[in-house]
């Protein structure tokens, strides 16, 4: 009885955050008074989340079921939420081995504990309306034009977004964003309605070409780019005894359920890399990325780093982590027929591209601070066998005082110190949100496991 009290309670009510920013100390006065800005930002910040009775249209593109298990987890966690969001689209969007089949797995599980969560809320959407809702999206990686056809996942997003509801569509990406660059190709009209939050970082590492798409063509798109951010659900906070990444898993989460179960059966330790997206919509001020929530705080994006070089880079060259780097190599007199060519850099194998103009061009994202080292392999001598060197650097604190007018609705991590943790620019902002957040996933979790008698 006390557990379902325990969630009858939080379905009623949530307190208000405690919207108490950290405060930063800067040697420079402009920086000085940038902090004290964020300070009186975050005491002022009311909560327009989910959980307080906003409803939020919500697709999700997801990369579920590849190398990283945590998208079953953040999948997991979606659906005990269900209830208060409204949940247009599930959208499997993968680089490699994901399928729409592993998101319906999901579902599968929700369906079991799909009668105790009614005793809950009644909002809570059958599995056949979730299954109904769930599209295959692209399954490779964008050619270097940063697009290619349309797809199910791709058409889906445009069909939501085209609807009559004023509300907008929140697109929450999680994996490949080759689907929303379709889309926004197939569809510009709908860029006004979209609002995005995107954990990039390893992600956009794989996709560069249709993050560049969207940056060179739709600068106005209004979205969250979370290269590190979002890192911070998993890293930092309090993370002592049972809210330690394992322990919680183990107390509060395994046999809670079959979905709670069945996160656990993924990995036994709390990872959920793209759950920031969903805490954004649940708890925070949606739609002002500058204010604090569950899902981060952050600043207005400055030019997008892309850095373009017309030669083999050496261990002298240095760009911008989470940027995009672009080699346009000349191929020489030599070259005839088509030439082609691949670059290997760390696990990845980028092919060429060769538009004609007598060169090669390649474009790389590092997802972390480090040197990368690459190396070529072509049918034209003058690339063949050749290496190179780049240097990914943090950006400098101040370049976030300096928003760019190109892209008037992007948003990105906070690069100030204060807020990394490690070299994870802007976790600060989840991770201090820690103990709310589990808490609530946990009393969530409960109701799977028993039905509310008080209902009955």
């Amino acid at each position: 009885m006390q557990q379902n009290l325990s969630c009858r309670v939080r379905h009623i009510v949530r307190g208000k955050l405690a919207l108490i920013f950290l405060s930063c100390v800067l040697a420079v006065t402009s920086g000085t008074t940038n902090a004290q800005e964020k300070v009186n930002r975050a005491a002022e910040a009311g909560d327009r989340g989910g959980l307080d009775g906003q409803r939020y249209r919500v697709i999700v593109s997801t990369d579920i079921g590849g190398t990283d298990p945590d998208d079953f987890q953040s999948m997991v966690h979606l659906l005990v939420y269900a209830d208060v969001l409204d949940i247009e689209g599930l959208v499997s969007s993968p680089f490699g081995p994901g399928r729409k089949q592993h998101i319906l797995d999901v579902i599968k599980c929700y369906e079991k504990d799909y009668r105790n969560l009614r005793t809950y809320s009644e909002s809570y959407p059958t599995p056949g309306q979730l299954r109904a809702i769930t599209k295959q999206g692209e399954t490779e990686s964008a050619p270097y034009a940063g697009v290619r056809e349309s797809t199910e996942g791709s058409r889906w997003i445009v069909e939501c977004a085209r609807r009559a509801d004023p509300r907008p569509l929140h697109v929450l990406v999680w994996g490949g964003i080759e689907d929303l660059a379709q889309a926004l190709h197939d569809a510009p009209e709908i860029l006004p309605k979209l609002r995005v939050y995107y954990i990039g970082g390893p992600n956009k590492k794989w996709g560069p070409d249709a993050y560049q798409y969207i940056a060179d063509h739709h600068p106005k798109l209004w979205i969250i780019e979370a290269n590190s951010t979002y890192r911070g659900w998993f890293n930092g906070g309090d993370q002592s005894g049972e809210w330690d990444n394992k322990e919680f898993v183990k107390q509060h989460i395994a046999g809670h359920g079959a979905l709670g179960e069945f996160f656990n059966s993924k990995l036994d330790a709390i990872k959920m890399g793209d759950t920031p997206s969903v805490g954004w919509l649940l708890k925070g001020s949606p739609d002002d990325p500058t204010k604090p929530g569950w899902g981060g705080q952050f600043v207005r994006a400055w030019d997008r780093p892309y850095s373009v070089f017309n030669r083999l880079t050496t261990e002298d060259d240095q760009m911008e982590v989470f940027g995009v780097l672009e080699l346009v190599l000349p191929l020489g007199d030599e070259a005839s027929g088509k030439p082609t060519a691949q670059l290997t850099v760390e696990n990845q194998m980028l092919v060429g591209h060769a538009p004609g103009d007598g060169t090669m061009r390649f474009r790389f994202c590092p997802k972390a601070i480090a040197t990368y080292r690459y190396a070529i392999h072509s049918n034209v001598a003058a690339l063949d066998h050749k290496t190179g060197v780049i240097t990914a650097i943090a950006p400098r604190p101040e370049i976030a005082w300096k928003p760019s007018s190109r892209f008037p609705n992007w948003w990105t991590d906070d690069p100030l110190p204060d807020f990394a943790t490690g070299e994870h620019f802007g976790a600060q902002t989840v991770s201090r949100w820690r103990l709310d957040y589990l808490r609530d996933f946990e009393e969530r979790l409960n109701c799977t496991a028993a039905p509310n008698n008080a209902a009955r």
